[in-house]
């Protein structure tokens, strides 16, 4: 029996492994991509300084004792030092580590490979794969390396020396190798290596045994992936109709002639809404929806569709409708000094005007005291008798 800290030191090192393996594919499928993308700048390159020359005023001369400038030193210098962006690590590394091979192909390889591609990535520095093929070994993708997963679908790793090789499929395509479809699709053609499920999105059907038939070969060419969506209400399928379901999906049901049609919840008994909701029937489903504030239980929207009338309305030729409390003959607003004043589905009660409500009394506000004045004694001046 293992120890605790041995079963410990057991995980952390499968889950080191599976790390490094990881990290190992992703750095192999990153390698190809620089060096491509390498050859690619290579061969700009080429294309850039092909009516260059040696820049010294007589090109006759300079070509007649120093070489030509097209097969030259000076010109693959040049077009070395632009193959990478100065913050590209990655790249400026390779061209750094492998420019003996660049030299190599540009005096003495060149014309019999002409492809710098595949001579330095795939057939020197084993970086790549050709397309169709992936690993180590570059072996086939599943499906064959000229049709990886049977043109359904995205092989990993394909052109690289990392991956696995698994398909990545289509929409509407599943399985190891592409060729079935998943569920709400079926096959229109299909044998061991080939299968088609053709859009009929926006195809009408009258047409559509056309358009089978010519889209074939389009999509054996340029492998574009087709898929046909079965019914609504199926499942998986054969056809396109209700009526070639193999499975209904949930919330259809099977008839006696094997077509799927919808279920009707709504008929459920005991209902799946609740009291103030109603239940609302859709392809396959249903939802339940809140009653108006008016009604007390409905089947359906509106103050019409009541099964009775929530407190405070009444039924107005099928209509359920506020009440007026305030109109009614006997007062419900019964203490003394208050009025009656209505809103939608209650009222309430008030005091009447020039009365305010004291500790649950309505009571008359005191009228405002007059100031009566006394009137001010006009001080006369003075009179002065002049001598």
């Amino acid at each position: 029996m293992l120890s605790f800290r041995q079963l410990l030191w057991l995980f952390f090192s499968l889950a080191f492994i599976l790390l490094s393996q990881c990290t190992y594919a992703k750095d192999l499928k990153s390698s190809c991509n620089t060096c491509k993308q390498i050859a690619d700048n290579f061969i700009k390159g080429l294309d850039l300084t092909k009516k260059q020359n040696f820049g010294g005023g007589n090109t006759a001369w300079e070509e007649r004792a120093l070489s030509k400038y097209e097969t030259s030193e000076i010109r693959l210098v040049e077009i070395l030092e632009n193959l990478c962006d100065s913050s590209s690590f990655d790249c400026n590394h390779m061209v750094e580590e492998h420019e003996d091979h660049f030299e190599t192909w540009w005096f003495k390889r060149q014309k019999k490979h002409p492809d710098l591609y595949k001579w330095f990535c795939i057939d020197t520095i084993n970086v790549c794969c050709l397309k169709g093929t992936f690993g180590p070994d570059c072996n086939a993708c599943v499906g064959g390396s000229e049709r990886p997963c049977h043109g359904n679908g995205v092989c990993d790793g394909d052109g690289t020396r990392g991956g696995n090789g698994r398909c990545d499929c289509d929409h509407g395509y599943k399985g190891e190798f592409c060729l079935d479809c998943i569920d709400g699709y079926f096959n229109e053609i299909r044998n061991d290596t080939f299968s088609l499920c053709t859009d009929l999105s926006n195809v009408p059907r009258g047409q559509a045994r056309g358009v089978f038939g010519a889209c074939i070969s389009d999509h054996l060419s340029h492998s574009i992936p087709y898929t046909t969506e079965c019914h609504s209400s199926c499942k998986t399928c054969t056809g396109l109709t209700n009526e070639d379901c193999e499975k209904c999906k949930t919330g259809w049901g099977e008839d006696d002639e094997g077509a799927c049609l919808d279920v009707n919840e709504c008929l459920n008994d005991p209902p799946l809404c609740k009291e103030d909701q109603y239940c609302l029937n859709t392809d396959g489903s249903f939802s339940c929806k809140g009653c108006d504030k008016v009604c007390s239980g409905c089947t359906e929207a509106g103050p019409d569709k009541c099964q009775s009338c929530a407190p405070g309305y009444q039924d107005t030729e099928g209509t359920c409708t506020d009440v007026n409390e305030c109109e009614q003959p006997d007062s419900v607003c019964t203490a003394e000094n208050q009025e009656c004043v209505n809103n939608k589905g209650s009222y309430i009660c008030i005091c009447a005007s020039r009365y305010e409500e004291q500790e649950g009394v309505c009571v008359k506000i005191p009228e405002p005291e007059e100031n009566v004045e006394a009137p001010e004694t006009v001080k006369r001046p003075e009179e002065h008798v002049d001598l």
